[in-house]
């Protein structure tokens, strides 16, 4: 979870402690799962008589909101079991998003040829050529190359926002690159021969 993530603790009926604090803030990040991302959460924690009452509701991308709210007898105790059902409610957002956009093998996938020309099909020779634009700026980066299987590197695309996903299929052992037609629609480039392991 990032670290500049907005978490804000408040009570009713009761005065935050820096302890209730810091336990609600260390839970919430905490939370691993990947999808939805989480923008602001929002912490209220209630002290009456009968009950102690912890709630939590988190903004995350893509206007996905999510709430849960939990009472029983101790603060600490109502604050766990709300963190373990706000990441059972994310994870079936993520259960979700996996099955809205799982390609269908027909339609949603493509795969590209990858095909050679000679010179002299182009339309200009070299003396007519264009020059080159020059770049505005040029951003080099990493790329941490995983093993996985096509449904996950679209949901990997999906959830990073990239413009493309560069993977080594798991199934048959050659590199690919998933990216985004439209929404919902996608297309493969498969590059090369299959590879050695």
């Amino acid at each position: 979870m990032p670290s500049d993530t907005n978490i804000t603790v408040t009570g009713r009926h009761i005065e935050v402690t820096d302890a209730i604090r810091d336990f609600a803030t260390k839970k919430i990040e905490a939370i691993h799962i990947d999808y939805p991302k989480i923008v602001e959460a929002r912490v209220v924690v209630d002290v009456q008589k009968d009950r102690q009452m912890a709630e939590i509701v988190l903004f995350c991308a893509d206007h996905i909101t999510i709430q849960a709210s939990t009472s029983c007898d101790d603060l600490y105790a109502a604050i766990d079991e709300t963190i373990t059902k706000i990441m059972r409610r994310m994870r079936k957002h993520k259960t979700r998003l996996m099955k809205h956009y799982r390609p269908h093998r027909s339609k949603s996938i493509r795969k590209l040829d990858e095909k050679v020309y000679e010179e002299d099909v182009l339309d200009y020779d070299d003396t007519d050529a264009p020059e080159d634009p020059k770049p505005v700026r040029i951003s080099r980066e990493g790329y941490d190359l995983r093993t996985m299987y096509k449904e996950d590197a679209i949901m990997e695309l999906e959830i990073s926002g990239k413009p493309f996903v560069l993977y080594r299929n798991a199934r048959r052992n050659v590199l690919q690159i998933v990216y985004r037609l439209r929404p919902g629609e996608y297309s493969i480039i498969e590059l090369g021969n299959e590879l050695k392991a």
